[in-house]
């Protein structure tokens, strides 16, 4: 007798824990190598298939869409950004689109303050000096000074869960709190936070030491932090990215930094569809730059708990509900097309 479970493929490797439940649940394909898979591998491997559970390393373009077997239903992203699937596309080919929102905001923030210490502390400097060089010459009055961070103002770019987040962190450790987002947040998320809301960005940017983008990446800010608002910034500030490298333009980012007017930037998301720019890798090496490797996000805890929210939102797809995570274009509503199937 045929298998009734439903069929999905699963673009990368998952917790063990994760795979071991798609496996009792589902009749699962997983990508056993672990690497980005073509456009050409996803369309076969998806044969007879009703969901692609995709991460952010797929390209999921209309074209793709286009090709998808007719069997396809669902396409259950594993992360909260979608930026990789042509969302508009995927509805008008009735399509049904879910992510994993929510689990990843306490350790993206975390990362954030991670970073915003990181750079005016000079952490990963001391850390080179010590095991690069193997040798110390031990404490002295001006050795390795920095900056303290309390005092200073944060400006957060977009006030959403992450934003809140990071702002919550950075209130304990001193820092003057300010945000620009598309919404006002309420008094009973500004006031324990004593933070400064600023319609304007451009206005906020010039009053900040650091800039902290918590924004996801759409059309609106795709290069947010463009080269004009970076050279409003005040001389000597630093930006903080642990959310997409699209927001800010980088060769801008590398300009002010070379040129001196910003101090440096933290980033954990950067452009890398060509490589590493080497000019930020020289500004890396000359630790004016903190790189980090795409860690945000990156506790077992937080992808169990994406994991299993794939799973929640295929169930219930499965089962003929509205899954609680499902992505819509602008200005859709969820009963606006006729699903697949």
């Amino acid at each position: 007798m045929p298998s009734q479970k439903p069929k999905i493929l699963v673009t990368r490797r998952l917790p063990e824990s994760i795979e071991a439940r798609m496996g009792t649940l589902f009749e699962a394909d997983v990508n056993e190598a672990d690497v980005t898979l073509t456009g050409d591998d996803i369309i076969a491997g998806l044969e007879g298939k009703d969901v692609l559970v995709s991460s952010i390393t797929d390209k999921i373009d209309a074209a793709l869409i286009a090709q998808l077997p007719k069997s396809v239903r669902m396409i259950a992203q594993f992360g909260n950004g979608v930026d990789n699937i042509d969302i508009e596309a995927a509805w008008a080919a009735g399509l049904t689109v879910t992510n994993t929102p929510s689990v990843l905001t306490e350790d993206t923030a975390d990362m954030a303050m991670v970073l915003m210490l990181a750079l005016p502390r000079r952490l990963v400097e001391g850390t080179q000096m010590l095991v690069r060089d193997g040798v110390w010459a031990g404490w002295s009055p001006t050795s390795m000074l920095g900056h303290r961070l309390r005092g200073k103002a944060l400006g957060i770019v977009g006030m959403g869960r992450i934003g809140t987040a990071v702002a919550q962190r950075a209130k304990a450790f001193g820092l003057n709190i300010h945000y620009f987002s598309r919404n006002r947040r309420p008094p009973a998320i500004e006031t324990p936070l004593e933070a400064t809301y600023w319609p304007d960005l451009d206005a906020m940017l010039e009053a900040v030491d650091i800039v902290s983008l918590h924004t996801p990446h759409t059309r609106e800010t795709f290069h947010i932090l463009s080269a004009e608002r970076m050279r409003r910034m005040k001389p000597g500030s630093f930006v903080v990215n642990v959310s997409r490298p699209e927001l800010v333009d980088e060769v801008a980012l590398l300009d002010e930094i070379e040129a001196g007017h910003l101090s440096g930037a933290a980033l954990d998301v950067f452009e890398n569809k060509r490589g590493i720019d080497p000019r930020l890798l020289a500004l890396a090496e000359a630790n004016r730059v903190v790189l980090t490797a795409h860690m945000a996000s990156a506790t077992l805890e937080a992808r169990v708990e994406m994991g299993e929210t794939v799973i929640v939102n295929i169930r219930a797809f499965m089962d003929g509900h509205q899954p609680p995570h499902r992505v819509l274009p602008e200005g859709a509503h969820g009963g606006a097309r006729v699903p697949r199937g």
